[in-house]
């Protein structure tokens, strides 16, 4: 199946986003009348007929509405400091969305290698690897934020992990989780999060 990103309009009505259009009208030669699989990112998923094929905004007929629930019932939420490599951290948020991660937040660390993100294209990264993994929720992406002002805001009732390279004799994070209880790990900067 091949996915699309849309919203909405009505009860009858989707349209897909520009770029989204651009492809299916440009690169994929969608025309009137085909029909297409769409998300909204909310966990709905749609099948409707093509009635404009306009390459800036496609339109579709709602043929099917279908609701689809979350695969678990808490949330695991990843913070990260992002890497001085650009390349790497763009590779981690691919695969953090394609093994189902709910929200991805950037650190801003006293240790940070990397100081400004273009959550722009990092959010297209996110898009495009729930397509490819046929996911019906786009996971939210938070943009970069103060370490400290970060760890003010979380919620008290959450489970919370830092990642750390020191050996010890804890658990592996498998075994310490709390089933349906919300998570929020934490990964440190390159410098670690602390001298």
């Amino acid at each position: 199946m091949q996915l699309f990103i849309g919203s909405e309009l009505d009860g009858e009505t989707l349209f897909l986003t520009e770029e989204e259009s651009w492809h299916c009208a440009k690169v994929l030669r969608k025309r009137n009348g085909d029909i297409l699989s769409v998300i909204d990112g909310k966990g709905n998923l749609y099948s409707g007929k093509i009635v404009s094929d306009n390459p800036k905004k496609i339109l579709l007929n709602i043929e099917s509405k279908e609701a689809k629930s979350p695969s678990r019932n808490y949330k695991l939420h990843l913070a990260i400091a992002p890497t001085k490599n650009t390349d790497r951290i763009e590779w981690f948020v691919e695969k953090a969305v394609e093994i189902g991660v709910d929200e991805i937040s950037f650190l801003q660390c006293k240790n940070s290698e990397r100081k400004i993100l273009k959550i722009d294209r990092i959010q297209k990264i996110v898009e495009s690897a729930v397509k490819q993994s046929l996911q019906f929720y786009i996971p939210k992406l938070n943009d970069l934020i103060a370490y400290q002002k970060f760890i003010e805001q979380q919620d008290a009732s959450h489970s919370k992990f830092i990642a750390h390279c020191q050996t010890s004799n804890l658990p592996f994070l498998t075994k310490i989780l709390k089933p349906e209880q919300n998570s929020l790990v934490l990964i440190g900067p390159e410098g670690r999060f602390y001298d």
